[in-house]
């Protein structure tokens, strides 16, 4: 597979993991429109070099998991239904729900900003197993091999969708955030999507195993 192909898997799919409203690319709008566009790119790029070790973990640990394909299909039958499960939540329960306010923290220099990226990426696990399992879907559909180098151009794909869908809230959140599309109901209707596309690739790709 070339490694092209690979890097725009990996980036597309880390854009996925993000495009939903979520603490780090909000925090990344709202530090924008308060201190400036320097210091907003300055956190996200303090969220990217974690998300890189963490994808970088999560591809590591998928390629131990394809020598184990018993764990693989317990796994993707678990991943199935909690797939299915969040999907019917932010579909049908999270829409009704209101918009929660979120603490806002003071950092005052850009440095500060930068490791308050990286602070608050490394409470964000969620990246290790989205793309762990996103890492053994491509494998199993012959897209992307656990190659030294595959794993390192995926992972920067990764790095790099992050940092793209950061940019985007960064410089566009303040032409949007009045609009209808940044409701916390259309926000769930979104993610609830998202993670229903997922259901049903991972229901392909046991329906293909059977």
């Amino acid at each position: 597979m070339s490694i092209t192909i690979i890097f725009f898997l990996g980036l597309f799919v880390a854009l996925i993991g993000v495009v939903p409203p979520g603490l780090l690319n909000m925090t990344a709008a709202k530090i924008s429109l308060k201190e400036g566009a320097g210091r907003g790119v300055m956190f996200s790029t303090g969220v990217c070099l974690v998300v890189f070790i963490q994808t970088y973990i999560a591809a590591i640990f998928s390629r131990y998991l394809s020598n184990r394909p018993d764990i693989v299909e317990i796994l993707q039958r678990v991943a199935f239904v909690i797939f299915v499960l969040i999907t019917i939540y932010f579909l049908v329960l999270a829409s009704k729900q209101e918009k929660k306010q979120e603490a806002e923290v003071e950092v005052k220099s850009k440095k500060g900003r930068f490791f308050y990226g990286m602070l608050l990426s490394s409470l964000n696990v969620f990246p290790i197993p989205y793309q762990a399992y996103m890492t053994i879907t491509l494998a199993s559909f012959g897209v992307m091999d656990f190659e030294r180098i595959s794993i390192i151009t995926y992972v920067t794909g990764a790095a790099m969708g992050t940092f793209v869908m950061l940019y985007v809230y960064i410089f566009f959140f303040d032409r949007i955030k009045d609009k209808a599309f940044t409701s916390q109901k259309n926000m769930n209707y979104i993610i609830g999507s998202v993670t229903g596309l997922v259901a049903l690739i991972t229901f392909i790709n046991i329906l293909r195993e059977i």
